[in-house]
């Protein structure tokens, strides 16, 4: 853990709430880059990082610092998505649009052939339905591993399980993702 992370929390403990406040500046974007990954939408991340951060903050006093700052709270997250689906799990989405709910494609003129924001914005589209179809565990080493880009040692760490275990998971996950997106007109 970085020696600024590591003052800041002990700050934080120490009565300085603005500490903390430093904390979130630091890891919010990232958090949310890889919680928008784990749910449906934007709203939703922008909930789940919410809830983190203020999970976080209510249980700095257990964090024991032998992990990365960004380790323990991408954990809390984690969790957090996953009540947060549990509990809609029963609520059928009906938007048909893209990540920001529109149907607009992107601008198309920064691309050389017509069409390709479209098709674009299509695949994005079909990727995050997708994912959305992988169990939990699978779509937490994909984004931890293929979106964030962290090593196995890390995800290991982070998930609580031997690098076996991510390796494999993270085998299934793409062997999974390779049949969803498989064009089905064969």
């Amino acid at each position: 853990m970085s020696d600024d992370d590591r003052r800041l929390i002990a700050e934080c403990l120490g009565g300085r709430r603005d500490a903390f406040g430093e904390l979130v500046s630091r890891y919010q974007a990232r958090l949310y880059n890889a919680a928008v990954r784990l749910v449906d939408g934007p709203e939703d991340a922008a909930d789940v990082v919410q809830d983190a951060f203020l999970n976080a903050y209510q249980s700095l006093h257990t964090f024991k610092g032998d992990a990365e700052f960004f380790t323990w709270l991408y954990r809390i997250a984690f969790n957090t998505a996953i009540s947060l689906k549990r509990k809609r799990r029963a609520v059928v989405s009906l938007d048909a649009g893209g990540r920001d709910g529109s149907l607009d494609p992107d601008d198309p003129s920064e691309y050389v052939r017509p069409g390709a924001a479209l098709e674009r914005t299509e695949n994005e589209a079909q990727l995050q339905a997708a994912m959305g179809r992988l169990s939990p565990e699978h779509r937490e080493v994909l984004v931890l591993k293929d979106i964030e880009g962290l090593k196995y040692e890390v995800i290991a760490d982070m998930l609580g399980v031997p690098i076996g275990t991510v390796r494999s998971r993270l085998h299934r996950a793409r062997l999974e993702l390779r049949e969803l997106l498989a064009p089905t007109d064969r």
